[in-house]
């Protein structure tokens, strides 16, 4: 999985990020931009996932988490929420084996409560047959919210009957979705907002952040690369101060 389409050779970095999220942001607003209904910036950006994918792999990024649909979503208007989720669909049959054949595994990081049942069945079939593919994870974050994660794990903490005193990060993160996943060290947002939208809030405490204005479906690899440079060149200190 290369990108066939732009061959440029990007100067190496010094330094990598194993993960990076994305808040992907700005598909309605590119649609009203060019006079299009909100659903064809949304199948944009479903396009510009294949790009980001080729991108990361480009890259020797290992862990990519894609924001697509927040618990918040289905307040949407129905017409767009039914488009999103036709789109969802089209992509889990129409990519599997492309997925597959590039080594991409996918995982579905969010609430599996009020998918619908055949999206759920696409997304099981996707998973089992990626789910030895090493090349790349990818992390389809759909009806997904961060405090309703850590609740989750809170739940299902309680369930197992652990008592209060044995309750550590390490026993939270493993009831998080991402169970076993490195954190996030680099979490993109598209489009110009500055706020995390309830994006791993958990997982995000110590990523570096890196908001643009540019709109998810024009973000391509040249962006990407920006993004990673910035990175490469911030001080990571987790709560420390630089040595003398």
């Amino acid at each position: 999985m290369s990108d066939r389409d732009n061959p440029k050779i990007y100067p190496s970095l010094s330094r990598i990020p194993q993960h990076v999220g994305f808040i992907m942001d700005g598909n309605g607003r590119w649609a009203k931009a060019r006079g299009l209904p909100r659903h064809f910036g949304h199948r944009a950006g479903m396009e510009n996932v294949r790009r980001i994918l080729r991108a990361a792999v480009d890259f020797e990024v290992s862990t990519v988490t894609l924001y697509a649909f927040s618990t918040e979503n289905w307040q949407r208007p129905q017409p767009e929420v039914s488009a999103i989720l036709n789109l969802l669909r089209e992509a889990l049959v129409n990519e599997i084996n492309e997925l597959d054949e590039n080594g991409v595994q996918l995982r579905h990081v969010g609430n599996w409560e009020g998918l619908p049942p055949d999206i759920q069945e696409c997304f099981h079939s996707v998973i089992a047959q990626t789910q030895h593919n090493e090349r790349l994870i990818m992390n389809i974050a759909f009806n997904y919210g961060g405090r309703q994660e850590i609740i989750a794990a809170v739940r299902n903490i309680v369930r197992e009957g652990i008592p209060p005193e044995a309750i550590t990060e390490e026993v939270l993160e493993a009831h998080l979705y991402t169970a076993g996943q490195p954190d996030p060290d680099l979490i993109i947002r598209t489009s110009g907002e500055m706020r995390v939208s309830n994006f791993m809030i958990w997982q995000g405490a110590y990523a570096e952040y890196y908001m643009t204005p540019v709109l998810w479906p024009d973000f391509d690899k040249d962006e990407f690369y920006k993004a990673l440079e910035t990175f490469a060149h911030r001080e990571r200190r987790y709560g420390g101060i630089r040595p003398a």
